[in-house]
């Protein structure tokens, strides 16, 4: 079977990836681009400013950008990929939505809201089921999955190992976050080189509402929020791509290191096309990770972690994953898959 996957913004950053990552998928065949007014009418070579290192895909070179409505996408869409700015997708997912597509977005819009699947398949797999309540709720024929914030899913593998092993009280991350987060047009030159910034805009608070969403119970009806208090700091730093964060954990039960690491490494993966065989890689050198080393482990798709360290009342370590391919457009293929092993598509 072949999924006809239709791609929303398909000429930024996170765009480009979900074409990188399309365009050899078994199971998906890319054949509708959206992007903005500017681009509508182009073919996708003329509207992209290509910026990854390998050419074009000569599958989409040619193809044609479609304004991004339901009314200019084709109606065998199976799936539609969104990585549209969250200002346009609060506008225009549900209008996909309702005109029956079944949307994976990487947009931060609508993650929070209690009918919207906020999922990482190995994490939460089971909360896609949301999608039942969803359509009830919204008579949609469509659907809309969201996968959570690039820095969120950094973090929040290994701590469902540790909240699996022992229990979790309380999350506190400081991220060190490479400048493609913010686009290609995100950061200046002149703002991040010789600099750090010790702020971004709305990430903190993504940070400590989505993880406890992921790690929350779905009873069949809604999910029930994870209890755990979470803290973050967000950090831009003159990295490409790659976000490293350090994360200091209180457990509900006694951890040692050697167990934590075994809860670590022994996290069960999915048996999906885009799932790591492994995904959570534990490091005992204690310079590792570091974002230009070990950012690409498993195509980009694996969470590498290190400095596992007991502390008063529980655990600290560091978490590294690349940022566009695993907390963007990997997640949101990977989402895809699920969707598919599910039935939903």
């Amino acid at each position: 079977m072949t999924v006809q996957a239709g791609i929303l913004g398909a000429t930024g950053a996170v765009g480009q990836r979900l074409i990188q990552l399309l365009e050899p998928h078994p199971e998906f065949e890319i054949t509708a681009l959206t992007a903005s007014g500017d681009s509508a009418g182009k073919t996708y070579r003329e509207a992209a400013k290509w910026r990854i290192n390998i050419p074009i895909p000569e599958s989409v070179a040619e193809m044609t950008v479609r304004e991004t409505s339901p009314d200019d996408v084709p109606d065998d869409l199976d799936i539609i990929f969104s990585s549209l700015p969250s200002s346009v997708g609060e506008r225009v997912e549900p209008g996909f939505c309702e005109a029956g597509y079944v949307v994976s977005s990487n947009s931060s819009n609508a993650r929070a809201d209690d009918d919207v699947p906020l999922t990482i398949p190995e994490v939460n797999g089971d909360h896609i089921d949301l999608l039942e309540v969803q359509r009830d709720e919204r008579g949609w024929d469509g659907a809309l999955v969201k996968n959570p914030n690039c820095s969120t899913i950094t973090m929040v593998p290994p701590l469902a190992a540790l909240d699996d092993a022992f229990g979790l009280d309380r999350i506190t991350v400081s991220t060190l976050q490479a400048v493609s987060g913010a686009g290609y047009s995100g950061v200046t030159s002149m703002e991040i080189i010789d600099n750090a910034i010790p702020h971004i805009g709305g990430e903190e608070k993504k940070m400590e509402t989505e993880s406890r969403k992921l790690l929350g119970e779905f009873d069949g009806a809604e999910v029930q929020w994870h209890d755990a208090r979470v803290d973050a700091s967000c950090n831009r730093i003159p990295t490409l791509d790659g976000h490293l964060e350090n994360v200091w954990t209180d457990t509900a039960e006694d951890a040692t290191v050697d167990a934590a690491i075994e809860a670590l490494e022994s996290y069960p993966t999915m048996d999906l096309h885009s799932s790591p065989d492994q995904l959570v890689h534990v490091y005992e050198e204690p310079d590792r990770p570091q974002p230009r080393l070990d950012r690409d482990k498993e195509n980009g798709m694996a969470i590498a972690t290190g400095g596992v360290q007991s502390t008063d009342g529980g655990l600290q370590f560091n978490c590294l994953a690349h940022n566009t391919m695993r907390g963007a457009a990997g997640a949101s293929i990977l989402n895809g898959e699920l969707l598919l092993e599910k039935g939903y598509i």
